[in-house]
């Protein structure tokens, strides 16, 4: 059972993820709605991993993650994002993420990657 931090600015897509890993029993520490908010989380609750979307308001996810990466080089990210954005999850590997999971969720691929980046 990890705890996880949920980074996402659309609530739905939160609650999706949220629902999915209470169900394989890990714990949702805390949600945040910007890459601001990610950081500030981050270093407020030291989660075990941290699904972040890339596109956000304020500060975008590929942002906050060299932010975290910088202070925490350990942090364990992985990177959400909608069909068609290969070169930004791309972007996102380099700056530290450790995987990526695509939008609509699929469960089975959500819980892979958790699985695969905390092992």
């Amino acid at each position: 059972m990890a705890r996880i931090l949920i980074v996402d600015d659309a609530k739905f897509m939160r609650m999706t993820l949220s629902n999915i890993l209470n169900k394989a029993n890990h714990e949702v520490v805390g949600e945040g709605e910007n890459g601001k908010e990610a950081i500030k989380l981050y270093k407020e609750l030291s989660p075990d991993l941290v699904t972040m979307d890339i596109t956000m308001p304020e500060m975008s996810g590929l942002e906050a993650v060299k932010e975290i990466k910088k202070d925490f080089p350990n942090a364990k990210v992985i990177m959400c994002s909608a069909m068609g954005q290969q070169k930004m999850v791309v972007e996102a590997i380099e700056a530290g993420a450790k995987d990526f999971i695509v939008k609509p969720f699929d469960e089975g691929r959500v819980l892979d990657a958790i699985n695969r980046v905390l092992s």
